[in-house]
């Protein structure tokens, strides 16, 4: 059997709850997904090693936690140097080995390289020049071929796609809130920055969707194998009617941001569709996630178009829920060190490999997908590559637990905050908090602090904190963490 093409779609913010086959009880359906599931293996241990998605997106390209690199805590902007050095391992990298034919379409936001008119390296968006090349991007870090965002297409400046190493637009202004035509008038919105003169922030999805089926028509012309990691900006905020393409209006009962989610299905949908009309779907591995957990709802805004906030430099922020779980039972959210911030949807299809209905309680990180994507192409790290990453395909192919290789996993939040897991184990330290930034807002780690320890089997919703009755084990999974570090 030839090598199978693998396609990695991972969602940005898309919680544990707000898949119909995680949470029945839920106010959005996602039939694609779920049916993903139903020919797949659907995991309910999988983590992203940050509750953010910068750190999310370099531990699933590098197989190593962002830490490790100077970006200790949050994200970067669209304009900041990149995270990924120069002859460093990556994914594309590794399939290419394989003789893979490797694409990246959609959000990338772990740094490139821009410059000035004179050609000197520049972060200052007014100074860029949006002519010349943008390096160290996607192509040069062992992508074919790309088709992308350096921030965020709904927050993050730059507004605009780059195809390849160049920007597809001809002309960029200066846009902030307030500006006519701009989204997010006096809201969060996107924030100011440059924009093409041709961005409509709505339809970015449906064109990184479209590009994305065009490239598997494409290369089913070709006996090669394929990677393809799609990444759209669905259903990150801002969430709101008017930044949701009309198709997708009104498609839950969730408000816009459940509606974003329902636009996530879609583009999985489209793109099994694609595989099934091109010959290709029996021989690719297809594998749906999120970059980190849910926020609980979009903004609530009042009659200005202002995001409702106390005040003060804490300001916390109301949302609609529309009694929607988004990460169902898990306590926290994006940026939060508790569970809800990481722990995330992981469906994964492979026909022939993956028993079909199969469900995983085993730990996984995605951190472990660059070890996996190895194993399923037969290939060893190299010396220093992945050093975070365990392959998890024993547990694709159901193999009893106790030959799985993870044991533990180490989380990271917005704020910087460190916690592991091992067996029923979760340690928080220095930190008596969420350690993010959305309600309730967290602090930084204050070495010192007491910390955090839950029983996650008897205790999911991290509730009853027990680190002054088992010193034993905070020692133990302190000292475990230090050696990791």
């Amino acid at each position: 059997m030839s090598k199978p093409n693998i396609i990695f779609i991972m969602a940005d913010d898309m919680g544990f709850g707000d898949l119909s086959c995680y949470n029945p009880e839920g106010k959005i359906q996602t039939p694609n997904m779920d049916k993903l599931a139903e020919q797949g293996m659907r995991f309910t241990d999988a983590h992203t090693p940050s509750s953010v998605c910068t750190p999310t997106r370099y531990g699933v390209l590098t197989g190593r936690h962002c830490w490790r690199t100077h970006l200790k805590e949050g994200v970067i902007g669209g304009y900041s140097p990149p995270l990924i050095e120069e002859g460093r391992t990556t994914l594309p990298s590794l399939l290419k080995n394989a003789d893979y034919h490797t694409a990246c379409i959609g959000k990338w936001h772990v740094g490139a390289s821009f410059v000035d008119k004179e050609g000197k390296p520049c972060e200052d968006e007014k100074a860029i020049d949006f002519n010349a090349p943008v390096t160290d991007g996607p192509i040069d870090l062992g992508f074919d071929e790309a088709f992308w965002n350096a921030g965020c297409g709904t927050c993050a400046p730059p507004y605009g796609f780059i195809q390849d190493r160049h920007f597809v637009h001809d002309h960029f202004e200066f846009f902030s809130p307030g500006n006519e035509g701009m989204i997010g008038i006096g809201a969060f919105g996107q924030w100011e920055g440059m924009m093409a003169e041709d961005w409509v922030t709505k339809d970015a999805d449906p064109i990184i969707t479209e590009k994305a089926c065009e490239y598997i028509q494409q290369r089913a012309k070709d006996e090669k194998p394929f990677f393809l990691y799609l990444t759209p900006n669905a259903p990150h905020e801002p969430c709101l009617d008017r930044f949701t393409p009309e198709f997708a209006r009104s498609k839950s009962e969730a408000g816009p941001r459940g509606d974003l989610v329902w636009l996530f299905d879609w583009i999985v949908g489209r793109v099994m569709d694609t595989l099934k009309e091109t010959g290709l779907e029996e021989n690719t591995v297809v594998m749906v996630t999120s970059d980190n957990g849910a926020l609980p709802g979009e903004f609530q805004l009042n009659d200005d178009g202002k995001r409702v906030s106390s005040g003060g430099d804490n300001p916390e922020y109301q949302y609609h829920t529309h009694n929607h779980l988004s990460n169902g039972e898990w306590r926290g959210y994006k940026s939060h060190i508790w569970d809800g911030g990481h722990r995330v949807p992981f469906i994964a299809r492979w026909p022939g490999h993956i028993q079909a209905g199969s469900l995983s309680k085993e730990l996984v990180c995605l951190t472990d997908i660059m070890a996996t994507f190895g194993d399923i192409t037969e290939q060893s790290l190299p010396q220093n590559a992945g050093e975070d990453s365990i392959s998890a395909l024993p547990v694709l192919r159901g193999k009893p637990s106790t030959e799985s290789s993870r044991k533990d996993a180490i989380h990271h939040s917005s704020f910087g905050v460190f916690s592991i897991r091992k067996d029923k184990w979760k340690l928080i330290l220095d930190c008596r908090d969420s350690g993010g930034w959305p309600t309730p807002r967290g602090s930084k780690p204050a070495p010192g602090t007491p910390g955090q320890l839950y029983d996650m089997e008897a205790d999911t919703g991290e509730l009853t904190n027990l680190w002054d009755s088992h010193p034993d084990i905070v020692t133990e999974l302190s000292d475990l963490l230090q050696s990791y570090q």
